[in-house]
């Protein structure tokens, strides 16, 4: 028998990210019973700051105080979702992007108490979100509805939801369900109608480079489908340096032959500008690029400066 070993992992203290840790925790008992996790909880910027994320410089509100943990030998894996990851910058230095765990549904959802599909909203219907992404196509198909700006966890949203503060919000449905509370779901958007977000549904094992033991447990839960696929959506991200105020989508996914798919939208706040492109290619970085030159191309560079 393998000789016992403590994995102390890294995360937010949010019920989510917990939940996240226990499929992680759930994955190891079954692959490596040797290992005996220990949580880390942490709570981030992020979590604290209820103004615009823009302003405390991004998505990394969500991750630096993890990957400092990381850093200063307090924890030895982190947990992140793939989309609060900045996508303009690689991982701080020191540590990698070990393994990508199977990828969960992608899709965006809408909550709403009485059941209602976003296609019954009737104008003037609030909804809550504070996504850039979100916010620009929700203009684009359903402009008569009004977003109304959110932040707090999925648990806070949907207390503020059933107090009466919104009509309706926009969620994940993933999150919804690491939550177990996909009961709350009344309608999932389509992938071709709300493009997702890039690293929609996929959780990411963040782990010092250098320590071996930890890259090794990592590996032995990663999904090398999803890896492919993140690469691809996340290289197009990086080539557009996207963050958190950028109104882009992406959704990679492996076709039968074993060629990526990148379906990438770039769109303006009011919905009036859209640029789509959508290619297939055996390699992941090419196919990233490939799609981030189309965009660009279209003149991605002046929505995303505006």
């Amino acid at each position: 028998m393998p000789a016992s070993r403590l994995l102390r992992i890294g995360t937010r203290s949010s019920p989510m990210a917990l939940a996240q840790v226990e499929r992680v925790r759930r994955m190891l008992a079954e692959r490596r019973p040797e290992v005996t996790v220990e949580v880390v909880p942490l709570t981030t910027s992020g979590d604290r700051w209820q103004g615009a994320l823009s302003e405390l410089g991004g998505k990394g509100a969500f991750t630096k105080e993890v990957d400092q943990a990381l850093l200063d030998g307090r924890a030895d894996l982190a947990v992140h979702c793939v989309k609060d990851v900045p996508g303009d910058r690689p991982a701080p230095a020191g540590t990698v992007f070990a393994a990508y765990l199977s990828r969960d549904d992608v899709r965006d959802c809408l909550v709403h108490p009485g059941g209602r599909s976003i296609d019954e909203l009737p104008a003037g219907a609030r909804i809550g979100t504070s996504a850039v992404r979100r916010i620009a196509q929700l203009a684009l198909h359903w402009p008569h509805l009004v977003p109304v700006p959110i932040r707090g966890n999925a648990n806070s949203r949907l207390a503020r939801l059933d107090a009466g503060e919104y009509d309706a919000l926009l969620l994940a449905v993933s999150g919804l369900h690491r939550i177990e509370q996909p009961d709350r779901i009344t309608h999932p958007i389509g992938v071709d109608t709300f493009v997702p977000a890039v690293g929609s549904g996929t959780l990411v094992l963040q782990c010092r480079q250098q320590d071996e033991a930890a890259l090794e447990i990592a590996a032995a839960l990663g999904d090398r489908r999803t890896e492919r696929e993140t690469e691809a959506e996340r290289t197009m991200l990086h080539i557009l340096q996207g963050s958190c105020h950028s109104p882009i989508g992406g959704y990679a996914r492996t076709e039968p032959d074993g060629r990526i798919s990148l379906r990438a939208r770039v769109i303006s706040l009011d919905g009036k500008t859209v640029l789509d492109a959508h290619e297939w290619a055996a390699d992941p970085v090419v196919l990233g690029t490939s799609v981030a030159a189309s965009l660009l191309r279209q003149g991605a560079r002046e929505i995303l400066e505006s």
